[in-house]
């Protein structure tokens, strides 16, 4: 895909903002009539810039009061382990969002529990049995500061506040 121009980052930074647009708003939002607008929106899409559209649930609304941020250092970085090891944390549910690092730390991983005896439980019955781990650091969050926010992906109004 060719570089993204200012109406490409206008559209994606209204699209972070509120994917239930209509393509008609969007259009008013970005300065274009309807077609071309949905022709960019089908182009990002297919271009994976665009990667999907989801409702941002909060937590404390289904039960998850608990966040917990986890560092994990392995023990083998062979490629075969690497994998195992990913294709594990993939596998359970509570973790949310996994980051490898670079540094003292291998990864970083996002887990929401409802308690913390079901943090407990999900250390001991699946973080603890992954192979070659060799440690496992432990972070709860008391509150968020600022939640999950859009890209700043440029464009005349990303830092405006809708």
């Amino acid at each position: 895909m060719d570089a993204l121009d200012e109406i490409d980052r206008l559209i994606l930074s209204e699209l972070q903002r509120d994917g239930r647009l209509t393509n008609q708003d969007l259009a008013d939002r970005v300065g274009l009539s309807p077609s071309p607008c949905l022709r960019r929106v089908r182009r990002l899409e297919e271009a994976g810039v665009i990667s999907g559209y989801r409702a941002v649930v909060s937590p404390k609304a289904v039960d998850l009061e608990i966040t917990a941020f986890v560092r994990l250092r392995l023990a083998s970085h062979e490629g075969a382990t690497v994998d195992a090891v990913e294709e594990r944390l993939r596998a359970i549910p509570s973790i949310v969002e996994a980051h490898l690092l670079a540094g003292d730390w291998d990864y970083l991983v996002r887990i929401v529990t409802p308690t913390f005896e079901a943090y407990e439980r999900l250390l001991r019955e699946h973080l603890r049995a992954i192979p070659s781990l060799s440690s496992i650091d432990t972070t709860f969050a008391f509150g968020v500061t600022k939640p999950l926010s859009p890209l700043p992906v440029g464009g005349a109004r990303s830092s405006d506040s809708h």
